[in-house]
């Protein structure tokens, strides 16, 4: 029995020495955690990370989905669940998404687009339950809401690189499609500009405007643009200025079938599928100012991410835009896309707006 008992005892010290040595281990473990955590915010450096929601109610073209990757990359760099919804052009859908994730307890909203007057009701109801909210392209009555941050592409200087570029190449002289739609913010600014060009330039003529809104945009102005060619024969047309990239998409189609090369695209926006149609031989998209979409983004989400931290933000910002050239592309030498873009394009898609030290240790962290 002594021996039975003796042999007990020594399992019973052994456990308690490996316990011993697992608690020294994992207050080694949760000292280090702290020393690779320092000057992170409590709750992020706790492990809480947040649920975020974002809801864009454009979709179904290359710019969305480049900004959806941005916000989710950068997210869950973060270490944030990050989930996303696109209603393609449905207030109905778009609002009932809202109000779901309302409803979840989301601890952050980015909304992408939200223009009408039921958007500013939403987002009220979101900050009122404690949710942090950044929009996008959206209804600028929004400002009216504390705490929430609007950001938008400087939709000004979108327009005025791509027009100030058509008015040069034109000798302020021409006769012009002007492929816009209403109802949207980024778009009634885009469109001040325009007004204010020709204002300036008595020579430039707009023969014809066209502009729709749907998934199927492109399709739509294709077919609008090609029944313009056949209204408006050779030398009729000198420019097209499409105040979106679906839009120029549509138009660079119905001019290449119809053999119109002599008729120039001025747009707005870019993605993989502008720069492949740039880059195409014969191609007349000879310009267009763009923002990174992926970077927006990102920018995004960093600043619902100091909401979360309590931090300062602020209640507006723009992003800088680019004027990319289709000699630009083609001089480059290789098939440039939204990666490569950067080589061509000094300081696309950079920017460390709103990008923390801290946001640098968590993202080191969580690697």
């Amino acid at each position: 029995m002594a021996k039975y008992y003796g042999v007990q005892s020594l399992g019973i010290t052994a456990i308690a020495l490996l316990l011993l040595a697992g608690c020294g281990d994992s207050e080694a473990n949760e000292a280090q955690a702290d020393i690779d955590l320092d000057g992170v915010p409590e709750r992020f450096a706790q492990g809480e990370g947040a649920k975020v929601k974002v809801i864009r109610k454009i979709g179904g073209d290359d710019h969305t989905a480049q900004y959806l990757a941005g916000v989710q990359q950068e997210g869950e760099a973060l270490g944030f669940d990050v989930d996303v919804f696109t209603a393609n052009g449905d207030t109905a859908s778009y609002h009932d998404a809202i109000s779901q994730a309302i409803d979840a307890n989301y601890d952050g909203l980015i909304l992408s687009h939200g223009d009408d007057a039921a958007t500013i009701e939403a987002v009220q109801r979101a900050v009122d339950q404690g949710i942090e909210v950044v929009t996008f392209d959206s209804n600028p009555e929004l400002e009216s809401i504390e705490g929430v941050t609007l950001t938008s592409q400087d939709d000004e200087e979108l327009a005025s690189l791509a027009l100030d570029q058509l008015v040069e190449d034109v000798n302020g002289e021409a006769n012009i499609l002007y492929l816009w739609v209403d109802g949207f913010p980024p778009m009634v600014r885009r469109d001040t500009v325009y007004q204010e060009v020709l204002a300036e330039n008595s020579e430039i003529n707009e023969l014809e405007r066209f502009g729709v809104a749907a998934e199927d945009t492109s399709t739509q102005t294709q077919n609008a643009v090609a029944a313009l060619l056949n209204k408006y024969p050779e030398g009729e047309i000198d420019a097209i200025f499409a105040t979106w990239d679906a839009f120029a998409i549509g138009a660079a189609r119905a001019l290449e079938e119809a053999g119109r090369d002599e008729i120039s695209i001025y747009g707005i926006d870019v993605s993989n599928a502008d720069l492949q149609i740039m880059q195409q031989e014969n191609s007349t998209w000879d310009y267009t100012a763009a923002v990174d979409p992926k970077l927006i983004g990102e920018i995004n989400l960093r600043l619902l991410a100091k909401k979360l931290a309590g931090e300062e933000t602020p209640q507006f910002y723009d992003l800088e835009a680019s004027l990319i050239s289709r000699d630009q592309l083609i001089e480059a030498n290789a098939e440039v896309n939204m990666v490569s873009l950067a080589d061509v394009i000094p300081g696309w898609g950079e920017s460390d707006a709103f990008e923390e030290d801290w946001m640098t240790v968590l993202k080191d962290h969580n690697k």
